[in-house]
């Protein structure tokens, strides 16, 4: 019996995702949760095989709660869905150990056999992100720069950004600017919208 924890925010999806892996007899879901901060204490929990993660959440993001759940709990497998193909974020669940990657409007049929391919050891990448990463470039951002504008994205003020990275606020205005320059794009705001849909952060 494959073990699964699924994490989804939206609640119609959650327990319609876990009617959907229920009717397969081989998988039983054992934790569902609903933020990515849930995640590795309901794996801790429950030890499932798979984690089947929402891309989107309130707290971590999906791909950040593999990259934790992979430290704290190899064993268990993650397979990520996202309702948007991103080319980035593809490289982004790679780097974080994830197992398998799907969009939303995959056929059930399709995420229950994923389940079993991820807990068996393989890997199932969507055709279509696949093919989305192909054409996909390399960020132009730093480290430094993408955690800038991911806390910044988040809403945190230009203060808060510097405490939570250890910088000057000074340092954070000037990780902004270089990254508005290096996107091409005509504010802050800008700059996130172009990362964010390059899934570069």
């Amino acid at each position: 019996m494959v073990r699964v924890l699924l994490a989804e925010d939206v609640r119609i999806l959650r327990e319609a995702l876990v009617a959907v892996l229920n009717l397969a007899d081989d998988i039983t879901v054992v934790e569902a949760v609903e933020t990515g901060d849930a995640v590795v204490p309901a794996a801790l929990r429950s030890h499932p095989d798979v984690a089947v993660l929402d891309i989107e959440m309130p707290g971590l993001d999906g791909i950040s709660a593999a990259a934790l759940l992979c430290q704290w709990l190899p064993a268990c497998r993650t397979l990520i869905l996202t309702g948007v193909a991103r080319p980035g974020t593809l490289h982004r669940a790679q780097a974080a150990g994830v197992a398998g990657f799907m969009v939303k409007e995959s056929r059930p049929e399709d995420l229950i056999d994923a389940v079993r391919t991820v807990a068996a050891g393989g890997r199932v990448i969507d055709p279509q992100l696949a093919f989305a990463a192909l054409g996909a470039t390399a960020s132009p951002l730093t480290e430094r720069e993408r955690d800038v504008l991911r806390f910044t994205a988040s809403g945190a003020e230009l203060v808060e950004v510097a405490s939570a990275l250890n910088l000057s606020s000074g340092t954070v205005r000037n990780y902004l600017a270089t990254a508005v320059t290096k996107l091409g794009a005509r504010n802050r705001v800008d700059a996130i919208r172009i990362a964010t849909e390059a899934g570069w952060i």
